[in-house]
């Protein structure tokens, strides 16, 4: 499942460098979740055909993102927003419930502001 949810992220971020017809085959494997005889039959080839097709664009999706990295990229900087989003409302919930490092809060609540 891993794996799915993988290949249909770099096929959303580099879909367009494939062709037309890969990226649709990939689209209905992935995203669709169409079985290879359904996706030869969509396409009028073989089971086989529709899988040399999709193997094809899975290994040209993962040599790119091997080589430029913008998928990954991508993701390392949402997660950092993410935790930046969490401090902040942390930050927020602690100046609306009026605690500060000076009126003797305990600890905790001080290594909470300071995150």
């Amino acid at each position: 499942m891993a794996k799915d949810l993988e290949m249909g992220y770099l096929l959303d971020f580099y879909g367009e460098v494939l062709t037309q017809k890969q990226r649709e085959m990939l689209r209905q494997y992935y995203n669709d979740d169409l079985s290879l005889s359904e996706i030869g039959e969509n396409f009028g080839i073989t089971r086989q055909g529709a899988r040399d097709a999709i193997k094809h664009g899975e290994t040209t999706l993962k040599e790119l993102e091997a080589k430029v990295g913008f998928a990954a990229r991508y993701r390392r900087v949402q997660e950092k927003l993410e935790e930046l989003e969490q401090t902040v409302e942390a930050q927020l919930e602690l100046v609306h419930h009026n605690l500060s490092p000076r009126t003797g809060d305990t600890r905790e609540q001080r290594k909470l502001i300071v995150r």
